[in-house]
């Protein structure tokens, strides 16, 4: 089975020879799609009446390999649909009970896993050394994914010296701040469900200008994919009406530092350096035992 997009197709398609539980089970789905893509296969089935395992049977009846990945295509169809309103509403479905720390760290920690297993480290080294070659490096990344380009460039601009982070502004105003984007630069753009206008619009500039690009994101199905030479995948799932962003920074942690590694700069001579100014201009407070 391919894409998200398939699956109510598929439901369709095969819908005549269902049985009655698998019939409750695609009737729920086919109404309340945007919740089902976030339920476990027990929950999905108390939701349509039916046991667990009918549910994964539907699964495999379907073609997929079993619930997980049925799952993971339904929410492939809808992640960037949902509005703030109908995350809240997902998120009573998936956080129950009174212990919300371990409910999000745990799936935190599941997202950071989940990245990792489906890390292509081949990309990853790609990604690395075309950022460190680089004549000039632009980052890009608004709303939310604000932080991870802001957070990206603070450390990459201890590294090189010429790192911009594009601000969030109007859209004409981030066409100016990548005017001069061309061969030899490289744009890593940073973006997850609801995908940015402004950081596509970006990517699009930068690629008719001759520029790298260096996507980091969801899935392959997401905009940011499709336009990039290069694709980094961290999961994302929301919780609530935040944006996950502990898998997408632990990425971005493990790319500074390959990035770090694959550049010919001695480290310690640039960071002596820098040690040297924070302590002429007192930019952190001294530790006096």
């Amino acid at each position: 089975m391919e894409m998200g997009k398939d699956v109510l197709a598929a439901i369709k398609a095969l819908s005549p020879t269902f049985s009655k539980g698998q019939r409750r089970i695609a009737a729920f789905i086919t109404e309340y799609y945007e919740k089902a893509a976030f339920m476990t296969a027990g929950k999905l089935g108390q939701a349509a009446g039916v046991s667990e395992s009918t549910v994964v049977r539907f699964a495999s009846d379907l073609g997929y390999e079993g619930y997980p990945e049925m799952r993971r295509a339904m929410q492939e169809l809808v992640k960037n649909r949902l509005t703030t309103v109908q995350r809240i509403e997902v998120a009573r479905e998936l956080i129950t009970g009174p212990d919300v720390p371990e409910a999000v760290l745990n799936s935190d920690m599941a997202k950071i896993r989940h990245t990792l297993e489906e890390l292509d480290r081949e990309e990853f080294a790609r990604a690395a050394q075309a950022i460190s070659r680089a004549r000039t490096i632009y980052i890009v990344g608004v709303r939310s994914s604000a932080v991870l380009s802001n957070f990206m460039g603070f450390y990459l601009n201890q590294l090189f010296p010429d790192v911009r982070v594009i601000s969030q502004s109007a859209f004409s105003e981030i066409y100016e701040q990548i005017l001069h984007i061309g061969e030899g630069d490289v744009l890593v753009a940073i973006s997850f469900p609801r995908y940015s206008r402004r950081t596509i619009m970006a990517m699009r500039y930068a690629r008719d200008k001759g520029a790298r690009i260096v996507g980091i994101t969801d899935s392959e199905s997401s905009l940011v994919a499709q336009l990039a030479d290069l694709k980094l995948y961290a999961r994302s799932d929301m919780i609530s009406f935040l944006d996950s962003l502990v898998a997408p920074l632990s990425l971005i942690n493990a790319l500074v530092l390959a990035v770090a590694e694959a550049s010919s700069k001695d480290l310690e001579a640039s960071f002596q350096k820098l040690e040297n100014i924070w302590s002429e201009f007192d930019v952190y407070e001294k530790y006096e035992p």
